[in-house]
């Protein structure tokens, strides 16, 4: 701890973000960066990848690999003397950039590791994932102490069945297999309800839920803009219950501030216009 003037000063975390970066369009660390850095936290880059669109919704983007940069990068800032409080994975394209963030974590020795393995949806892996990233993506895991799958990855992490009729019963069943790698969880996208989605917030062998209308559409970046405004709370000190909530509200938010303005889902939503409001719940400003 720092002292100025005899008051206490809290160091300032620094977060090292591994990501992919669309360089139009609102997801991976185009939505990280803003968020964490607004929340105070001082945020470096790893990218996994360019590309000049995200993928959703557009056609022939370019697609740059950045993966033989990764362990250059973090080469250096470790040659320099760089440490980091926390360690936060997105987007992996392959198997091999996931045990490069494996290499880096365990370089660094990181003391907080935040993984969101991003690999699928609507019950399917991601276009150009092999069958065998699941099982890769889970030794990630077991080096995280937060993980934020969705119903699809969760399932996939656990060789589950996907199935799209949702039960508490089925949803406790997986968290239940997921814990064996992490014993803290937040699961995301559960349809317990037609009207209704749900997240399951689990630790200490407990489950909450978490219940928001459904907003039917698709919306490119939300998952991005939940894990970063949950990691948010979490460094913030608040608990895992109520940073996933305040981060399922603040995903509401950005979603009916989209429609309102413009209604055009294709480049994501408009978290820039929630900012102010996600601030407030974290307690950051007044």
């Amino acid at each position: 701890m720092l002292k100025k003037e005899g008051n206490p000063v809290i160091k300032q975390k620094r977060i090292m973000a591994i990501n992919d970066i669309s360089c139009f369009g609102k997801c991976s660390l185009t939505v990280a960066l803003p968020i964490l850095s607004s929340a105070g936290f001082e945020t470096a880059v790893i990218p996994t990848a360019v590309l000049s669109t995200h993928t959703g919704g557009f056609k022939n983007y370019t697609f740059l690999d950045l993966s033989d940069n990764m362990i250059k990068v973090a080469k250096h800032w470790k040659d320099t003397g760089i440490e980091f409080d926390c360690m936060y994975s997105g987007y992996l394209g392959s198997e091999s950039q996931i045990d490069t963030t494996i290499e880096i974590a365990d370089n660094f020795n990181i003391p907080f590791v935040f993984v969101d393995p991003v690999m699928g949806d609507n019950g399917k892996l991601y276009a150009g994932f092999s069958e065998s990233f699941p099982e890769k993506m889970n030794i990630l895991c077991k080096r995280a102490d937060i993980i934020t799958p969705n119903i699809t990855e969760a399932a996939l992490l656990t060789k589950t069945e996907y199935t799209e009729h949702h039960t508490k019963d089925y949803a406790e069943e997986i968290l239940s297999k997921l814990s064996e790698s992490c014993d803290k969880i937040i699961m995301t996208g559960l349809r317990l309800n037609p009207s209704e989605i749900t997240t399951a917030v689990y630790q200490n062998d407990e489950i909450r839920y978490i219940t928001n209308k459904n907003i039917d559409g698709m919306y490119h970046g939300t998952g991005d803009v939940f894990a970063s405004s949950l990691l948010c709370g979490i460094l913030n000190g608040l608990t895992l219950y109520t940073s996933a909530k305040i981060a399922v509200e603040h995903v509401s938010e950005c979603i009916l501030k989209t429609k309102e303005l413009n209604g055009n889902v294709t480049y994501g939503v408009d978290f820039e216009q929630c900012t102010k409001g996600l601030l407030e719940k974290l307690g950051v400003i007044k």
